[in-house]
């Protein structure tokens, strides 16, 4: 009887050993079937220990993975860092951990080593945001999981890092707080065949309300992008930041526990729930919704083009198009539709008030709300400044107007300067009593006229203050240094709003650049320099190329297009001498239009990053004589390899990937009228 017992006992053990087994594995690898790609899909899930039986639902952390890895997380270390870093943090606390697959058949020769999330040039197949929201309702589906935004977090590693970033701007009604170790800086994204190069740099307003954390590795040969970043991040008081650095030697996710303890913190706080009364948003999709808006663009040639909404609340917004981030032209010949959340009263007339930011045209007019409460407006791609007057519309501040058609001021130091200030009252009745102050914290700004008063500004109208306000700056040498002043108005008594201006000062001593050709439809052979490889090196090689249009005399005349290449004596990398580069050419001359954004590979760059170059054109009614002062801003780079340094016990692991932008003045001369052609 007692041998009965046992053998029955021991069949009930070795039956249940299989649960006990899997209830103790830290993950499961699985698929769900996507339309998006039209097919089955892979992710790896980590769960808490004490899922199968509770009855609790988790917050989710999405990871992204990097370069030549998969959903295994398992490509760069065997799995023995990533994956055991993951699922000790899962067993001890309360989360889901869901790593993304980012395998693309055409860009992978095996199950690894591939060129994950379809973000490259010349990719656009796949939208990896449209399976991100594919992958999240599958999850919220099959687990218990918590589905509010703040529940809901990304993070990722290198290309990961980049994703983590992107869709997190992309899609900040979703996901309340994202992570990124070591990102990529930037990689294309939209639709295919206008796809747009997208930086994190360029586009933080889309995660003012959204945590966001950057983790560098000191020894990451490509950190001086993360610093990059992490300034861009750092500078914006609208976003919650945080910026970790771990003394590492590799390019390779650090902090994991710490990191998703951010997270955790991140699930905790209730106000990410909150839809904000105020945020901006900027989009590469011709068609994308946000935060309950909807935005249509048409026509423009189905160029590519950024769509960008700013400081949107019930009250109105702006907006604008530009052909690349952040400094770019409008896209003229695209037509918006937007059509707002239901804020309004439903079947209300409201008064339109659109001030037109390219031609300063005001134009009134009226809509009405439908049966919802969205209001529908209709808009082309030059620029628009809307306010909405009517039922549930509040007493909106007075508007600083943009300063420049570029993405910030850049100004002379030691000079007594006037800044273009022109406040807007997107009211429809007047103000009286605009108090405008100007203020900064930087030491090298002084204000010589920081005070003014308004009388008065009548409902849809703007006032110019030119002469009102005046500063001077100081600078040193180098490159252009980051600056910002405050512009408080106070209207209606006793209210005030402030807005940052940001200023980039030019060097206080600026060389003339050494030697200067212009390439307006003209085919030359230059001198480039061109790197050796990951450990240093390199040297000039020939360049024949054809740029520009006109006719070839290497003169710039009115009507014609030309880029314009600058010889330096010495590069960043040693062996960098006396080569040419093409140039970004900067100007505040109404002569001179920048009509393309020239993005090339920095040679054995292996981030993605872009050479960014102008393509310029001068006016066809520019007159003979006329003298138009040029800011000529090119990039040099270098692998620098410092093989005496050791992190521990080993040797660096790779070259930096190091950058220096270098300025130059140029003065262009207008020595002929444009010939008939």
């Amino acid at each position: 009887m007692i041998g009965l017992c046992r053998a029955i006992i021991l069949f009930i053990v070795l039956l249940l050993l299989p649960c006990a087994v899997i209830a103790q594995k830290p993950f499961f690898d699985r698929t769900h079937p996507s339309q998006v790609f039209n097919e089955a899909r892979n992710y790896r899930i980590f769960l808490p220990p004490d899922y199968a039986n509770s009855k609790q639902a988790y917050p989710v952390i999405y990871y992204f993975h990097g370069h030549s890895d998969r959903y295994t997380l398992e490509r760069y270390d065997d799995g023995k860092d990533t994956v055991p870093k993951i699922a000790a943090f899962v067993a001890s606390h309360p989360v889901i951990v869901v790593a993304v697959d980012g395998y693309v058949a055409r860009d992978y020769t095996g199950f690894y080593g591939g060129s994950p999330w379809d973000i490259r040039e010349n990719g656009g197949e796949y939208d990896f945001g449209a399976y991100f929201r594919e992958l999240v309702a599958h999850i919220d589906n099959a687990y218990r999981t918590l589905t509010s935004r703040r529940a809901r977090a990304t993070s990722g590693l290198s290309m990961g890092g980049f994703m983590s970033l992107y869709l997190s701007a992309r899609y900040p009604d979703l996901i309340g707080s994202a992570s990124a170790f070591n990102p990529g800086p930037e990689f294309y994204v939209g639709e295919k065949g206008r796809l747009m190069l997208w930086r994190p740099k360029d586009h933080v307003s889309n995660h003012a309300r959204t945590k966001v954390r950057l983790i560098r590795a000191s020894g990451d040969y490509i950190s001086q992008y993360h610093e990059e970043i992490r300034e861009a991040y750092a500078r914006d008081d609208e976003v919650a930041f945080e910026y970790r650095r771990d003394e590492y030697h590799r390019h390779w996710a650090t902090s994991i526990g710490e990191t998703f303890d951010f997270h955790l913190r991140a699930f905790a706080d209730s106000t990410l729930d909150n839809v904000p009364e105020r945020w901006s948003h900027d989009s590469a999709y011709k068609a994308f919704e946000v935060w309950n808006y909807r935005v249509q663009a048409e026509g423009g040639k189905e160029a590519p083009g950024f769509t960008c909404l700013e400081d949107v609340t019930q009250n109105g917004f702006r907006v604008t198009t530009r052909q690349w981030a952040p400094d770019g032209p409008p896209v003229f010949e695209q037509h918006l539709t937007i059509t707002t959340a239901p804020l309004y009263q439903a079947s209300a007339p409201y008064q339109v008030l659109d001030y037109d930011l390219s031609s300063g045209v005001i134009t009134k007019s009226e809509i009405r709300a439908d049966t919802t409460g969205r209001l529908t407006i209709r808009l082309n791609g030059a620029g628009h400044q809307i306010s909405f007057v009517g039922p549930g519309t509040g007493g909106q501040p007075p508007v600083l107007l943009p300063l420049t058609a570029k993405d910030k001021l850049r100004l002379a130091p030691a000079q007594d300067l006037a800044l273009p200030i022109r406040i807007y009252n997107p009211r429809g009745a007047a103000m009286e009593g605009v108090r405008v102050k100007l203020t900064s914290e930087y030491p090298t700004v002084q204000i010589l006229a920081g005070e003014t008063v308004i009388p008065k500004i009548d409902g849809g109208a703007s006032w110019y203050i030119p002469d009102a306000l005046r500063v001077r700056f100081t600078a040193g040498d180098g490159y252009f240094a980051p600056t910002r002043l405050l512009l408080t108005l106070t209207y209606d008594g006793w209210h005030s709003v402030n807005k940052n201006i940001d200023v980039m000062v030019l060097p206080e001593v600026l060389e003339t650049a050494r030697e200067v050709m212009i390439l307006d439809g003209r085919t030359t052979t230059l001198n480039v320099f061109r790197q050796k490889g990951n450990q240093g090196g390199g040297g000039s090689i020939a360049r024949t190329v054809t740029e520009g249009k006109g006719n070839g005399n290497g003169v710039l005349e009115p009507g014609e297009e030309a880029t314009i290449w600058v010889r330096m004596r010495q590069g960043l990398d040693p062996f960098d001498k006396n080569n040419w580069y093409r140039a970004k050419v900067y100007s505040d001359s109404r002569w001179i239009t920048e009509v393309g954004d020239l993005q090339e590979q920095k040679q054995l760059e292996w981030t993605s990053a872009k050479e960014r170059t102008s393509l310029i054109r001068l006016a066809p009614s520019t007159p003979t004589g006329t003298r138009i002062a040029l800011l000529l801003d090119n990039e040099s780079w270098s692998y620098t390899w410092t093989p005496d340094v050791r992190y521990g016990t080993e040797r660096l692991y790779q070259a930096f990937q190091l950058h220096r932008h270098h300025l130059h003045a140029y003065e262009l001369v207008v020595v002929s009228t444009p010939a008939k052609r």
